[in-house]
């Protein structure tokens, strides 16, 4: 699943710009031969002329990677199914495992997908060779537990990446955990650098939970789909690796930073307008 599917998508680019053979290969600049072999997935296409096509395809306009999404939102989405996004760096070297996660994720060790492809693009958009995993994952039979944006969740957060030391024997904390104890997968806002910062300084008692939540919410990135069991794990399905060309990654890029300064602006007036409002974080874990 770490090959692209290039051959579809270029005969589907010539479809929308009605283009022959011949007009697409003059376009990216190789023989009409080469495309008819790249059609018919008979030889390896090199990355700059995978760069190449994508980068054609975006310049004018065809987003392939939104309409993927689009399409198999139509053809997966269920009672039972979900589709999800996994940003990758680089590809996913060999089946899916939680051990390979790191500890200190917003959930502790486990694969990370998000909901939507741009949520995972612009987590991954600064790495050179980065991509795009598209997932049907099928929860039937499977324990899941949901967060929303409120002090359960962000005691959550601090808690796995280890900012509660004084207050991880505290009775809320070990509640917390009880209900975490059996799931298979967990569904939750998604927490990046900036918005954990907001947390430490909840946990530091610079603010107040009502605070913090507001702050929070002011930053929101979407949900993220947390898998913390092999068995889990066994119910996704890979759909479609994505190519994402450099033009693609700049859009994310400038996205991510023009959502950055709106977010630190809401974050100001959050904490000010809720200044005083809720309980610190000494009274809240006893």
């Amino acid at each position: 699943m770490n090959a692209y599917i290039v051959d579809k998508d270029i005969q589907v680019i010539r479809e929308l710009r009605d283009m022959t053979q011949d007009d697409f290969a003059k376009d990216i600049g190789v023989s009409r031969s080469t495309i008819e072999r790249w059609e018919g997935n008979e030889v390896e296409i090199s990355e700059v002329n995978i760069e190449k096509i994508y980068t054609y395809a975006y310049k004018h306009n065809i987003h392939m990677n939104s309409i993927k999404e689009q399409l198999y939102r139509e053809d997966h989405t269920n009672q039972n199914h979900q589709v999800l996004f996994h940003g990758a760096k680089s590809i996913i070297d060999g089946s899916l495992a939680i051990s390979k996660s790191k500890e200190n994720n917003d959930f502790g060790r486990g694969f990370y997908c998000g909901e939507t492809l741009e949520q995972a693009a612009m987590f991954v958009s600064f790495y050179p060779k980065s991509s795009i995993y598209i997932m049907d994952f099928d929860s039937t039979n499977l324990k899941g537990y949901t967060f929303t944006v409120n002090q359960e969740w962000m005691l959550a957060i601090a808690y796995f990446r280890g900012r509660l030391g004084e207050y991880k024997n505290t009775l809320q904390i070990k509640k917390l955990l009880q209900k975490l104890e059996d799931v298979d997968y967990i569904i939750a806002p998604i927490a990046d650098n900036r918005m954990f910062q907001i947390i430490d300084t909840f946990i530091e008692g610079e603010i107040t939970d009502e605070q913090c939540r507001h702050c929070l919410s002011a930053t929101n990135l979407g949900y993220q789909y947390v898998f913390k069991t092999e068995k889990a794990l066994s119910q996704i399905k890979l759909l479609e690796r994505c190519y994402l060309c450099q033009y693609e990654k700049e859009m994310y890029k400038s996205k991510r930073q023009q959502d950055n300064k709106v977010s630190e602006d809401k974050v100001k007036l959050a904490r000010k307008q809720y200044r005083g409002q809720g309980h610190y974080i000494d009274e809240i874990l006893v």
